[in-house]
Parts: structure tokens; C-alpha cells; sequence
């Protein structure tokens, strides 16, 4: 290369450099997030837009709505089948046509589905008209937002000293626990003290008529037995024998006399410090007994536990869940209950609850007190999302009206 060339290069690559200053690079296409019930759904290939319609993938979508799907490979066939209470939804979608079956009847679709990334894309708008989910698409954030339909799942109220004022709430429920009574500062069972003791007839209502009447409706009663560690009485009732045996004598004494249907254990507070594993076996064995005992008189078993994500180890999920009917995760236990518990923390115990025990025994626990109108269904998209048992609502008596017309907006409640 000769001199005059050399220079005509160089004086070339200054002017290309020099026209690019100032200039923007090409941005990509935004990417695109799914949102369902107002928290984030993780998805193996991106939605698109094509021909002006959004398509999203199918499986990721409808599993996280208790919508079961199959894939036949060969026929490039997806069958979703969703059941509810009253009846059951057959669609059956082919990639490459823009005709869909709904319950055996030809429905068109304005754009065919499509292969993405090992997964099925099908219009979000289709997805809404035929499982009622709520759908929408935000250009500006590329962002499609899904609000999952109503639907029944079991759900559990608390009801405690202080509940009185929505007491015509407990039918609505499929079960109700009530908080009257507690391990006292020696380890011994208690219905007297400060808190969950047992409750002054309100007139004619009675903490036995709340009780015999919710039975009536259908509401399953349990007798809340409660207690912390603070003065270590939950470690003298599950580490001493001699405590043992009388304890949970007079809690299924208490239930049977009651007309309560089952015990809901409430014991907090174990595995802050100290041996997380010899705790975690005193409680074993102390459920285990208590499990014995109230299922030897027909009574059913719930567990409320702290979440595994929080402060407490001393609770082994995988061992009650075996003893246990269900096991109530209560994933507020991480600010105060002045503000909505952390979504992501939520999420977090409830996908390690999984891996210990089965999502027919786990119940969500959402408390109230830190809840709003909206942040409730937050918390129970989550109950959904992973098809959980139901959820636990702690507690009756906060009078939040505007909550209480969410929730039934998300669960299948007479209220």
C-alpha cells in the first residue's frame, strides 16, 4: 500500500467515526414479561407479536392456572383440560392451524399456533375467552398482564379473641380455627390468660354455639392451640415426656367436649439458635404423639409452621407432612404487619415447602393485617400458581371490607 493510499484510508475511517458521534445504536426489541396476579411468571420462550396479536406460550401460562395440558409430539397437537366445581373445558389446539376444538366444536383463531423455542405459542386473547382469565397486553412495557379467574380452593379462617365482629363470615369457609387456647409458661395446656383464651358468651352466642354452628354449616372447627418459645414453654412441652402426655390428653379432651372437628397446632418460636436438628426431632416426636392421639378420636390434624425461608429451623416440613392433614405455611413472618409481606419471599417458601412435602397438604397462610385490596390476591395467585391446597387467612376481625371484595373476586366465596 503506497502513502496516498495510507492516507485516503485513514482520512476515511476519521469520517466514519465522526458521522457515528451523537448517533443512537439500533436498540432491540424490548423484551417481553408475563405478569399473573401481579407477580412475575418465569416462561421458556418469549411471547411475540404477530399480524397485531399477541402470542404467549401456552404450557407456562395454563400449568400456573391448574390447567392440565398434553402434547402429542406427532400430530403437533396441545389438549388443555380445565375443571372446575360445575364443569369441565376441553381445547385442543394443532400448530400451524388457525382451528381450534372447544369442547369438541370448531372455534377459529386469528393467528395459528407456532412453535418457539421447544414451546407452543397460541393468541392471549383466545387463552381469555376460553378459561376466563383476565388479559392484557401494555405496548408501552411490553407487558402482558393475566388476572387468573375465580375459583374455588379450600380455604381456613382464623378467628381469635378479637374476631367477633365478622363471626357471620365463618360459613363462607371450609374450615375455621378458633384461637382459645395455648401452651402457658410452664408447658402445660391452658384456655385461660392474656390472649387465645377462651371467649366470653357475646348474648346469646356462645363460644360453644360459634363453634356447634359452624359445624352445621359445613365449616370444619378446629381448636387453635398456640404458643412462642419466649420463656422456652414450647421447649419444655415437646422435650419433657412427663409434660407430654397430659398436654395433649387435655387438647383432645378439650376438642371432643367442644365439638371441634380437629386441632390446628400453632407452635412458633423453635430453632432461632442453637442444635437445629435435635430440635427438629423433639418436635417430631411430640406431633407424632399429638397426631396419634387426635387421630385415634376422628379428629383431624392441621400445623402451622414458620416458612422455611424465615428465622425458625426447628420445624422439619417432611416429617409432618406425614403426620399430619395439612401444613400451613405462614409466609408472613418477614416485616412487620404494617406492610405487604415480600412476593418474592413468599414465593421463595412456598417453592422449598415443595420440595418437602406434597402441594396437597400445603396451605398458604396470608395474613390480613398485612394485606391490602392490593396485595391479597398477590398472595393467592401464588396459592394457584402452584396449586396448593388452599389458603389460610389470618385473621377475621380486621374489618377490611375492601380486601374481603378482592378476595372473592379470587376465590369462590359466599360472602
Amino acid at each position: 500500500m503506497n502513502k496516498a493510499t495510507k492516507t485516503a484510508l485513514c482520512l476515511l475511517i476519521a469520517a466514519t467515526a465522526w458521522s457515528g458521534i451523537g448517533q443512537k445504536p439500533a436498540s432491540a426489541a424490548a423484551p417481553v414479561s408475563i405478569v399473573l396476579d401481579g407477580y412475575p411468571l418465569p416462561f421458556p420462550a418469549a411471547p411475540k407479536v404477530v399480524q397485531g396479536t399477541t402470542l404467549v406460550p401456552f404450557r407456562a401460562i395454563s400449568e400456573a392456572l391448574g390447567i392440565s395440558v398434553q402434547w402429542n409430539a406427532s400430530a403437533k397437537q396441545i389438549t388443555a383440560v380445565k375443571t372446575d366445581k360445575d364443569s369441565t373445558k376441553k381445547v385442543v389446539l394443532t400448530v400451524g392451524s388457525r382451528s381450534a376444538t372447544v369442547d369438541g366444536t370448531k372455534t377459529a383463531l386469528t393467528v395459528a399456533p407456532q412453535m418457539s423455542g421447544g414451546s407452543v405459542l397460541i393468541p392471549l386473547s383466545f387463552f381469555s375467552q376460553q378459561f376466563g382469565a383476565g388479559v392484557n397486553w401494555d405496548q408501552a412495557t411490553h407487558t402482558v398482564t393475566i388476572v387468573s379467574p375465580q375459583e374455588k380452593m379450600y380455604t381456613l379462617a382464623f378467628y381469635a379473641i378479637s374476631s367477633f365482629s365478622e363471626s357471620s363470615l365463618i360459613p363462607s369457609f371450609d374450615a375455621a380455627a378458633f384461637g382459645w387456647s395455648r401452651i402457658d409458661d410452664q408447658g402445660r395446656f391452658t384456655t385461660t390468660g392474656q390472649d387465645f383464651k377462651w371467649p366470653q358468651a357475646a348474648g346469646d352466642v356462645t363460644p360453644e354455639s360459634l363453634v356447634s354452628s359452624a359445624a352445621a354449616a359445613g365449616t370444619t372447627p378446629y381448636l387453635m392451640v398456640f404458643s412462642g418459645d419466649t420463656k422456652l414453654e414450647l421447649t419444655k412441652a415437646t422435650q419433657k415426656p412427663e409434660l407430654q402426655a397430659s398436654l395433649i390428653q387435655q387438647m383432645v379432651d378439650t376438642a371432643k367436649t367442644n365439638g371441634f372437628q380437629g386441632i390446628l397446632l400453632d407452635l412458633e418460636g423453635l430453632g432461632l439458635t442453637g442444635d437445629a436438628a435435635a430440635v427438629q426431632a423433639s418436635f417430631n416426636a411430640f406431633v407424632q404423639k399429638a397426631a396419634a392421639a387426635t387421630h385415634a378420636q376422628g379428629l383431624k390434624l392441621s400445623i402451622a409452621l414458620p416458612p422455611l425461608n424465615g428465622s425458625f429451623h426447628g420445624y422439619d416440613y417432611k416429617k409432618l407432612g406425614t403426620l399430619a392433614d395439612e401444613l400451613i405455611v405462614m409466609a408472613y413472618a418477614y416485616t412487620d404487619e404494617k406492610n405487604p409481606q415480600p412476593n418474592d419471599k413468599v414465593d421463595a417458601a412456598i417453592q422449598l415447602a415443595l420440595k418437602q412435602v406434597p402441594a396437597s397438604k400445603l396451605v398458604l397462610g396470608v395474613n390480613l393485617a398485612s394485606e391490602n385490596e392490593n396485595t391479597v390476591n398477590t398472595k393467592i395467585g401464588l396459592a394457584k400458581r402452584y396449586n396448593l391446597k388452599g389458603i389460610a387467612l389470618w385473621r377475621l376481625g380486621f374489618n377490611k371490607t375492601n380486601v374481603w371484595t378482592k378476595i372473592g373476586q379470587s376465590v369462590d366465596l359466599n360472602i
